[in-house]
């Protein structure tokens, strides 16, 4: 497809700005007298167009701003509610945002723009549903069987999320006219989805009562899920730029943030609540398998489908005819702006200052005696805080400082971490007393409101930004970037745990100290017990992998990532395309 084509039925549905091509006439330059009463020749009408917007008229000396902008007020205030909107209906939507703004009002949400919002929420909560499993609850079930360097091998799962800019020009190109661009997408790769989930369900008992026999087998089964999670997130982040009108684009974060989080907290928290013995004895309630919750995960997939089955595509996002090497070769003009490859850096960078308590410190802590139930609790209390945080950043992220709310978060993430880390070398011999679980709470509260609104405010920024003729690639693009910055590290973050721990199998009968490769799993501590032995962990690794990861965020954060940051919320939005 020729970029000609791309660009006009890419481009957004709200008209140009209107260039005055009229040749200027020799009474363009002859001065107008004031207007007097006296002549109806010399009264001058002017125009019905906001303030602010109008250029001063030439050789008109006499006529003063404050008596231009005080007949554009009598003017406007002639206007009923009805011819305001007419009059705005024809402006670009920099004119109609300047209108708006003058008169007081408000563009309302549309009846289209609720409907996407539904939709997309909806369809990020299908995406939540395996990530939550794959990166939440499935390694806090695995810790208790397994050290962090097998559970690092489990993470691994979660890597086709961040990789999948390899394969989304194809995403972005083939699809079949008659079913969507979008949908020919979202649809198969949701009920591959349901399927995984449906036979996974018929064998999570066995694959989980030995989860160190099955590690393997584990992680190929939710690496599948998160590769097609992955794929439908391509198409459904290209879907958004035409769903939404361009005036409310960056709700689309707020809609991820929303959708995915929601599937996510499921997935994790609300399912470590109800698959802990403990919780279902305390409150009366069936306790829920593996088995039963992939069963509900598949249905839910499944009855979304069908759902998507009735949506109708708007068309102007299905004539486009894309090859895939076309894709290709303009991912490759996207990453050879200048920009664009600095924000890149930024991404890969950005959150290595959290990453061992991200990937770790709550593992700690249930390690130390904190049950599964405390921990589900904690964050069930939390969910509210999660999506004011979405909404608070799609509204803080409009404006010229879009990534304002993602600047400012900084400090109390890096803050917090600082206080989790002590909070597990404090951490108080079970059962935790009301004050330090208030604590807890307050602290995972505070932590993840921080970064909520951190990825409320980068994906607002990534909206702005994207060029509409290849939304689907480019927001992809960003989005890997910003999944690998908080992936990478986690693979490196575990090893490194079990890599500085120091162990020892001490065998109180003949006061023998051996060296044990770790005390965390259950091999390792049955190993020393074979001996006679209890298995002490002498160094804990977490600490030190903590001060590094928290030390090299300080530095970047001080020195690269803010000033960086502000530098690319000032670069125009025409900057960043390359088509529209």
């Amino acid at each position: 497809m020729s970029t000609t084509t791309s660009s006009s039925k890419g481009k957004p549905r709200r008209r140009q700005a209107k260039k005055d091509k009229t040749p200027a006439s020799d009474s363009d330059s002859m001065p107008h007298p004031r207007a007097h009463a006296t002549s109806l020749e010399s009264i001058e009408i002017v125009p019905r167009t906001p303030n602010g917007l109008r250029t001063p008229r030439r050789g008109n000396a006499g006529w003063s701003q404050d008596d231009d902008g005080f007949a554009e007020e009598v003017e406007l205030s002639l206007l009923g509610e009805d011819e305001r909107r007419q009059a705005g209906s024809d402006l670009t939507l920099e004119e109609e945002q300047a209108y708006l703004a003058q008169t007081g009002q408000k563009r309302p949400f549309s009846s289209r723009d609720k409907r996407a919002i539904v939709l997309l929420i909806i369809l990020y909560l299908i995406q939540g549903f395996p990530l939550g499993l794959a990166l939440g609850s499935i390694p806090f079930i695995l810790r208790e069987h397994l050290s962090y360097s097998e559970i690092a091998v489990f993470s691994l799962a979660g890597y086709p999320y961040s990789l999948k800019l390899l394969w989304s020009p194809i995403v972005d190109s083939k699809f079949l006219p008659s079913i969507g661009r979008r949908k020919s997408w979202i649809i198969p790769m949701q009920l591959i989805i349901g399927t995984i989930m449906l036979v996974m369900s018929y064998n999570a008992q066995e694959l989980m009562s030995n989860p160190g026999k099955h590690l393997y087998t584990l992680s190929a089964a939710f690496t599948s899920l998160v590769f097609f999670s992955a794929t439908q997130d391509i198409a459904v982040d290209g879907w958004a730029l035409t769903l939404l009108s361009e005036e409310n684009l960056s709700f689309a974060s707020t809609c991820q943030t929303i959708g995915l989080n929601t599937g996510y907290l499921m997935s994790y928290t609300v399912f470590l609540a109800l698959n802990s013995e403990a919780f279902a004895k305390k409150w009366g309630v069936p306790q829920l398998t593996l088995s039963s919750y992939l069963l509900f995960c598949a249905f839910m997939s499944y009855a979304v489908t069908v759902w998507l089955l009735f949506i109708k595509e708007d068309k102007e996002s299905t004539t486009e005819d894309i090859s895939v090497k076309a894709v290709y070769t303009t991912m490759w003009q996207i990453c050879k702006l200048r920009h664009v490859q600095i924000l890149l850096v930024v991404h890969l960078l950005a959150k290595i200052g959290w990453q061992a308590n991200d990937a770790v410190t709550q593992l700690k802590m249930v390690e130390k005696g904190l049950g599964r139930e405390d921990l589900a609790v904690t964050v069930l209390i939390d969910f509210p805080f999660q999506i004011v945080g979405g909404w608070l950043a799609g509204k803080w992220s409009r404006g010229d400082k879009p990534l304002r709310a993602w600047i400012h978060a900084f400090w109390p993430r890096l803050a917090l971490t600082v206080v989790a880390t002590l909070m597990v070398y404090w951490f108080p011999k079970p059962p935790i007393t009301t004050g330090f679980f208030v604590l807890l709470v307050t602290t995972t509260i505070a932590q993840s409101f921080a970064g909520t609104i951190q990825f409320g405010g980068i994906s607002a920024f990534h909206t702005r930004i994207s060029d509409p003729v290849v939304g689907g690639t480019y927001m992809t693009l960003l989005n890997t970037f910003t999944n690998l910055g908080g992936t990478w590290p986690r693979y490196f973050v575990l090893k490194g745990v079990d890599l500085f721990s120091v162990a020892t199998c001490q065998i109180k009968d003949s006061g023998l100290s051996v060296k044990a490769h770790e005390c965390v799993s259950e091999h390792g501590k049955s190993a020393c017990a074979d001996l006679g032995g209890e298995c002490v962990t002498e160094q804990d690794g977490y600490y030190i992998v903590s001060v590094v990861c928290l030390g090299f965020g300080v530095l970047s954060v001080l020195f690269f990532l803010i000033p960086t940051a502000r530098k690319l919320q000032a670069v125009p939005v025409s900057k960043w395309r390359i088509y529209s």
